[in-house]
C-alpha cells in the first residue's frame, strides 16, 4: 500500500513518524514538498522516502491514498496540480487534512472520480496524543473509510463524524483546543509566580496538576462536573477560588468562545473555498 503526501510539514511528519513507528516502511510513502531544506528534514528522519519537489505521475502513479496536507490557502493550487495526475490514477482514496476546506470545494477542483475524506487533527497528533474528527461521503467504500482512519490512528485517536459540517465543530473544540490549554497553563503559571514561585517551579506545578487532573479524569467514569464537586470541599480553598471563576463567568466565556471558533471556521471555508 503506497501512500502520498502533497505537503511535508509538520503534521504529514507527525503521521508518516506514526506509521513508521507501527512497522511501515519509509520507502511506502512519497511526499511532494517544494522546499529543499523541509525535503533534506525528511530524507534524515525517514531514509528510503520518496520525495519530489511538485506533484507528478511518479508522485501519485499506483497509490491507494494521497494526503492533502497544505495550508488552506494553498489548497486550490494543489488540488488543481494533482488533478490530471489523480485522473490518471487508479483512483485513490484522498484524504485532506486542510482546516476549512470542504469535501464539495476540493471536489470541484480535483475533478472525478476523487474518493474524498476529510479529517481534522489537532497539534498533539506530532507526539502521538492527538484526536481526529473525520467524515466521508457516501462514495467512500469501507476500505477506503478504513484506510484514511488507519493514518490518523497512527498519531492518537479517531472520532467517525455523522456530517461534514461537524468539523468545524471539531475544529473548534479540539483543534484550537490545544492553544485553550496553554492559555490556562500560563494563568497558572502567572498565578504561582505571583504567590512567590520561581519560574521553573510554576511551570513544574502547573504542568503536573493538569497533567495528573487529566490523567485521573480520564481513569475515571465520572463526569468532569462529579470530579469538579469531589475535589470542593463546603467553606474550602477551591470553593472560594471556583467563586470567583463562577461570578466572572468564565465557564460561559470557554463555551463562548469554541461557538466563536467554530463561526471562524465556517467563514474561513467559506473564504477558501470560493473560486473569486
Amino acid at each position: 500500500m503506497g501512500i502520498t503526501f502533497i505537503g511535508g510539514g509538520n503534521m504529514a511528519t507527525a503521521l508518516i513518524g506514526g506509521m513508521v513507528a507501527r512497522g511501515r516502511a519509509a520507502a511506502d510513502f512519497r511526499v511532494v514538498e517544494p522546499l529543499a531544506e523541509q525535503r533534506e528534514r525528511l530524507t534524515a528522519r525517514f531514509p528510503g522516502i520518496h520525495l519530489h519537489p511538485e506533484v507528478d505521475a511518479r508522485a501519485v502513479t499506483g497509490v491507494d491514498l494521497v494526503v492533502l496536507a497544505v495550508k488552506p490557502q494553498q489548497a486550490r493550487a494543489a488540488a488543481h496540480a494533482l488533478a490530471p495526475h489523480l485522473a490518471a490514477a487508479a483512483s485513490p482514496v484522498v484524504l485532506s487534512i486542510i482546516a476549512g476546506i470542504r469535501r464539495a470545494d476540493l471536489a470541484r477542483w480535483l475533478g472525478p472520480p476523487a474518493r474524498l475524506v476529510r479529517a481534522m487533527p489537532n497539534t498533539p497528533a506530532l507526539i502521538g496524543k492527538g484526536i481526529s474528527g473525520i467524515y466521508a461521503g457516501p462514495d467512500v467504500d469501507a476500505p477506503g473509510r478504513a484506510l484514511a482512519a488507519a493514518v490518523l490512528e497512527a498519531a492518537g485517536e479517531v472520532v467517525w463524524l455523522a456530517s461534514e459540517s461537524m468539523l468545524d465543530a471539531v475544529t473548534a473544540v479540539s483543534g484550537s483546543g490545544p492553544a485553550y490549554v496553554f492559555y490556562f497553563l500560563e494563568a497558572c503559571e502567572d498565578a504561582a509566580r505571583k504567590q512567590g514561585f520561581t519560574a521553573a517551579e510554576a511551570r513544574r506545578l502547573a504542568y503536573a496538576t493538569f497533567a495528573g487532573a487529566v490523567a485521573l479524569a480520564q481513569e475515571s467514569a465520572d463526569p468532569a462536573a462529579t470530579l469538579r464537586a469531589q475535589v470542593t470541599s463546603k467553606g474550602g480553598t477551591t470553593e472560594r477560588a471556583l467563586a470567583v471563576l463562577e461570578a466572572r463567568a468564565v465557564k460561559a466565556a470557554i463555551v463562548d468562545a469554541v461557538a466563536a471558533a467554530a463561526e471562524r471556521a465556517q467563514e474561513l471555508g467559506d473564504a477558501f473555498g470560493s473560486d473569486a
